[in-house]
């Protein structure tokens, strides 16, 4: 295999840049700073607008930005003493519609609230702008005689005022967002949208395993435990390319692993030898959860979560199932034609140094339908749109993918069989509605 063949290699995951949009802490503490440096800017250029017009005797224009400063100091003040409670009740209110969409969504979709920028710029905004009301009123000066003030807060009091303007502006955007994110229709999107991405990021190479040559070791993962969420694809063929040897990538992106997992086999022939723990040192992230990097099967899961969740007697709203149907055909269809089951990734000269498994086809369908089908038994709006996805999907997908299809069109048609003992009731579930019942 050559890059020429449409090779894309992955780019690494960077755990620290994850870890950054997995918290609520840093966009905060680096607004805080900033808006300090700005404060500490800002006040030094009304003490230098102050000395200069002393210096050219102009008292008159230093009396009247007192009398400005002093008409905005009630506004800072109130500021100072309004904002922190606002930013209390909004997040309050914000974490309580959190918790009712995990309950009716997912527990997984809290990563979409945690993972806003919106919702990080804003809180960031309002506690800087908190902040900064603060510190311009310590700028304030007792004595008003234009002759032996040493500053005028009048810049810092306009910075304070645009401040609020922009909290203001925020706050109407992050209403209008967290409110889109609370409907499910703009949730299942959102997550349709990521795991597309993962799709257009797959490199599109494939190798047979049996290819790879005798195995001569394996290599056990050393760590916390945890989910493997990423693999440093350049790092693991730099050091097979060093060694002369095929590695493959033994878990899946998303399994769970612990110390002393089988991390990677090793094959080759010849010369060839295990890389050094060394050498592999940095090549693998984990974490507590998923996510989207590489990922593959992630999307569908949420997905299913959704539909399942929206089947269960506690909800019972089989339209949201319909929904999350519809995305899943639609991400089927996107891989319907994309080489699954194992990638290659090969190194400068073209040489297959890393082999990494992903879900073949028929695991990415009984993903997508298995427990779906066996909660959507008693809804005919569910099993009719998931035969008509059946029938889209095996319209578009090749011949040789056809089985798994096949597989699961037969099993929902004897399980709504055995469910259903009317026969008129029982056709009229089976057949195919892309809106299931309207």
């Amino acid at each position: 295999m050559t890059k020429g063949n449409g090779y894309r290699r992955p780019r690494a995951l960077s755990p620290l840049r994850e870890h950054l949009r997995d918290t609520f802490w840093f966009a905060p503490t680096a607004a805080m700073v900033l808006v300090f440096a700005l404060w500490a800017g800002a006040a030094e250029l009304d003490a230098a607008l102050v000395g200069a017009l002393q210096d050219h005797r102009q008292y008159e224009e230093v009396t009247e930005l007192i009398r400005i400063a002093d008409d905005a100091k009630p506004v800072v003040s109130t500021v100072s003493s309004a904002m922190m409670t606002f930013i209390g009740v909004v997040f309050s209110i914000s974490l309580v519609a959190v918790q009712m969409a995990s309950g009716q969504f997912t527990p997984r979709v809290v990563r979409i609230f945690m993972r806003s920028r919106i919702t990080k710029l804003t809180f960031a905004v309002f506690l800087a702008t908190f902040t900064l009301s603060l510190l311009v009123l310590t700028s304030f000066e007792s004595d008003a005689d234009a002759r032996l003030v040493t500053t005028v807060p009048f810049l810092q009091s306009v910075l304070t005022l645009l401040m609020v303007a922009l909290s203001l502006f925020l706050f109407i955007a992050y209403v209008n967002s967290t409110l889109r994110l609370m409907r499910v229709g703009h949730v299942i999107d959102r997550i349709t949208g990521e795991s597309l991405r993962v799709v257009d990021t797959m490199p599109r190479g494939d190798v047979d395993p049996r290819d790879l040559g005798p195995e001569i070791g394996r290599i056990g993962y050393i760590g916390p435990a945890g989910v493997l969420r990423d693999v440093n694809i350049a790092r693991l063929v730099r050091a097979a390319r060093r060694q002369g040897v095929v590695l493959r990538l033994l878990p899946r992106l998303g399994d769970f692993v612990v110390p002393g997992t089988e991390l990677l086999s090793v094959h080759g022939g010849g010369e060839g030898r295990a890389p050094s723990r060394g050498a592999l040192r940095y090549t693998v992230s984990v974490g507590v959860e998923r996510t989207f990097h590489q990922d593959l099967g992630f999307g569908l899961r949420q997905l299913c979560d959704i539909a399942l969740r929206a089947l269960s007697a506690a909800i019972n709203d089989p339209t949201t199932a319909v929904q999350c149907l519809d995305r899943i055909v639609q991400l089927l269809s996107a891989l319907a034609h994309r080489p699954l089951g194992a990638v290659a990734h090969p190194d400068g000269d073209g040489v297959v140094r890393l082999v990494q498994d992903v879900p073949d086809w028929s695991d990415v369908v009984d993903l997508a339908f298995c427990e779906i089908r066996l909660c959507a038994v008693g809804s005919p709006q569910v099993t009719r749109r998931m035969m008509a996805g059946l029938d889209d999907l095996l319209r578009l997908a090749p011949a040789s993918r056809h089985e798994p299809l096949v597989r699961q069109r037969e099993l929902l048609a004897r399980a709504v069989s055995l469910a259903v003992p009317e026969e008129a009731e029982r056709a009229f579930a089976l057949e195919p509605d892309r809106q299931g019942i309207g």
